[in-house]
């Protein structure tokens, strides 16, 4: 399996459902800098009118990921189902995990005096046979789709095989697994995408994942 998320971003309502549900379901601190997932927002100006959208965001689970090469004791570390996951009795709190991370997705728990981050629900959901995650259950505007990218019939492949999608900072070369669906609103998407932004389809990003799970999966470490 490769666990994977798809964002149909134009639908959200920044109505922090998703948050509120991360922090119940994984006993996350409370306070805005403790996230594992959140809400960013983007101001702008479209045709002369003012432009807000709503950018859902989290661990991206990158295959190539740089946090588990910079980590001196190896508590960032690859997990069967491509879970990029944290050892919290490993962490040495050195923060290097944290600066090699493109999108910012970590934070300090303060409880385990450790390095936190997302984790797909592993521990209070995935590992007990459930086949999504809070964040996702609780959207009340379904932005949020959760599933393995190994899987061809599955319904997060036949979703990416259907629209359009971008990752972000793709440039970093960390071949990150949160999909952002192209907006099927024109307007929306000429405001809410950089003009620098690679648009794929699955047919030209499925190469990419191939050649970067290749090259980490041997480092998969099995959680059973």
């Amino acid at each position: 399996m490769n666990f994977a998320m798809a964002l149909d971003y134009q639908n959200c309502i920044n109505c922090k459902a998703c948050e509120v549900a991360c922090k119940e379901e994984n006993g996350i601190q409370l306070g805005a800098d403790k996230q594992r997932i959140w809400v960013g927002q983007n101001e702008s100006f479209v045709f002369g009118k003012p432009f807000v959208n709503f950018n859902p965001s989290q661990c991206n689970h990158c295959i190539d990921a740089p946090c588990v090469d910079v980590c001196p004791t190896q508590a960032s570390y690859f997990a069967d189902g491509g879970l990029v996951l944290t050892d919290k009795d490993k962490c040495i709190l050195c923060k290097g995990c944290m600066e090699a991370c493109p999108y910012d997705a970590r934070y300090v728990d303060d409880k385990y005096v450790a390095v936190d981050k997302c984790t797909f629900c592993y521990d209070t959901r995935i590992s007990q046979g459930e086949t999504t995650t809070a964040c996702q259950a609780t959207c009340p505007t379904k932005v949020r789709f959760f599933g393995d990218i190994d899987d061809e019939d599955g319904e997060l492949v036949a979703l990416l095989k259907s629209r359009k999608f971008f990752v972000l900072k793709e440039t970093e070369g960390t071949v990150p697994k949160l999909f952002y669906l192209f907006p099927e609103d024109e307007n929306f998407a000429f405001g809410s995408i950089g003009h620098d932004t690679t648009i794929h389809t699955w047919d030209s990003y499925k190469p990419i994942i191939e050649k970067a799970k290749a090259k980490r999966s041997p480092q998969w470490k099995s959680l059973t």
